[in-house]
């Protein structure tokens, strides 16, 4: 498997701003979905006690929000392709504004939880179209260039979040954690407005028609290949995301720490990814696509080692050391995800925005069982969440070791025959 390439049928476009600015811009809208995430983590006993929630009831906080984001991740893509990346992110940041106004106005759990909903129908826009734009602009090095800084920007949301969270939880009540998410959107909505021109030009755009939709996601889906990349991505993450989901009950109850101190967990870990992806980005052009996800993988593999091996032998998990496996697991995540993803999108560069909605798809999919089903199950237990984090490690080795052999026999293509193409006069 090689590293992504300039990919010969979507010519590169003149940047349309520096590209530190772009970096800023998308890494921005990549925030927001996680920040809506881990903001609210501080407020949790506090919330439930009013809302009449236990633990359990306030974790479907998350996973309501991460089925309601998998749910759209699927029409943000194609949306974009059809009508432009530009006004998909500036609707999805409206709505997305207006429905944190409605969480931090709710009373009961149920309507929480509905306004929860459609902030997750709305917050992938930012990620998932964000990519697209990445690689409509730049192509191999330069691509991984910005998409490894773009992952530096986004990882400090979720080491700030719950920091932010706690912060205003102490001189206000937690509906002013949705007042934060309001500003912040509205923000972002005046900086995209004012500094991202559309970069998927009319003459690219393609046709919306369900029918044409369904077949093309189908024949994407269906792809073997496809189906490798994003378990590699997705089960990957998930080992990572699976603490971030039960973080409540891992700094809270396993670690003995405040409402106040979940920046013994998130600062070190999302540390890890910032530093991955400023790695990434150097090697670009230096180290291949095999080789730096090879490197990141044996990360992966030594922060496994030394998570089983500490929550096997100490009496009672303590940080630092309970979180330095964290730490050195995101910067092996780091190291692999922008080679992954890139991989997707040079696969489809008629449909970058389908191929990154059904890659976000199955990532969250995958969160959001870890997040509602798995967390709820295991966060209990400091080596049961040691145990099954390393068992979606060794999954994501595993298909990336499958996907390797198949590119070596030479089985697969970079953009398979069967793949669905669509000519720019289909457009709408």
């Amino acid at each position: 498997m090689s590293a992504p390439s300039e990919s010969p049928t979507a010519p590169a476009r003149a940047l349309p701003l520096s590209l530190r600015r772009l970096a800023l811009l998308l890494g921005g809208l990549a925030m927001f979905g996680p920040f809506s995430i881990d903001t609210i983590f501080p407020a949790f006993p506090v919330m439930g006690a009013e809302l009449g929630a236990d633990k359990l009831a306030m974790q479907q906080t998350i996973s309501v929000y991460l089925v309601a984001y998998a749910l759209m991740s699927v029409v943000h893509g194609p949306l974009s392709d059809a009508i432009g990346r530009r006004k998909v992110i500036l609707g999805g940041l409206g709505v997305f504004t207006l429905a944190s106004a409605a969480c931090a106005l709710s009373e009961q759990l149920s309507t929480l939880l509905f306004f929860r909903a459609i902030q997750g129908l709305s917050a992938g826009v930012g990620l998932i179209v964000g990519r697209a734009v990445i690689r409509d602009l730049l192509h191999g090095d330069d691509a991984q260039r910005l998409m490894s800084q773009v992952m530096m920007i986004f990882g400090i949301a979720p080491a700030i979040a719950p920091v932010i969270g706690g912060w205003i939880l102490g001189w206000a009540h937690w509906p002013a954690i949705f007042w934060f998410l309001v500003g912040f959107s509205v923000l972002l909505w005046i900086a995209v407005a004012a500094g991202l021109p559309e970069t998927h030009p009319p003459q690219a755009r393609l046709s919306l028609k369900p029918k044409r939709l369904l077949r093309d996601y189908v024949a994407i889906w269906l792809n073997p290949r496809f189906q490798r990349l994003t378990a590699v991505g997705a089960f990957n993450f998930g080992a990572l995301f699976l603490y971030i989901g039960s973080a409540p009950a891992f700094v809270l109850d396993i670690l003995k720490l405040s409402e106040r101190e979940f920046a013994w967990f998130f600062v070190p870990t999302i540390g890890g990814m910032v530093l991955g992806s400023f790695a990434s980005g150097r090697a670009a052009g230096k180290i291949g696509g095999d080789r730096l996800v090879g490197i990141g993988f044996a990360f992966c593999a030594l922060a496994i080692a030394l998570n089983l091996g500490y929550n096997l032998l100490a009496p009672a998990p303590q940080v630092p050391w309970a979180v330095l496996p964290m730490c050195i697991l995101a910067f092996g995540i780091a190291l692999v995800f922008p080679i992954v993803t890139l991989s997707i999108l040079d696969m489809y560069p008629h449909q970058r925005g389908s191929a990154s909605s059904l890659q976000a798809f199955g990532g969250l999919v995958v969160n959001a069982v870890l997040a509602g089903v798995i967390s709820p199950l295991v966060s209990g237990s400091a080596i049961v969440l040691a145990i099954v984090s390393s068992a979606l490690t060794a999954a994501a080795w595993g298909f990336w070791c499958w996907e390797a052999w198949v590119s070596r026999s030479g089985r697969c293509a970079r953009v398979p025959e069967d793949a669905p193409v669509i000519e720019p006069q289909d457009s709408l």
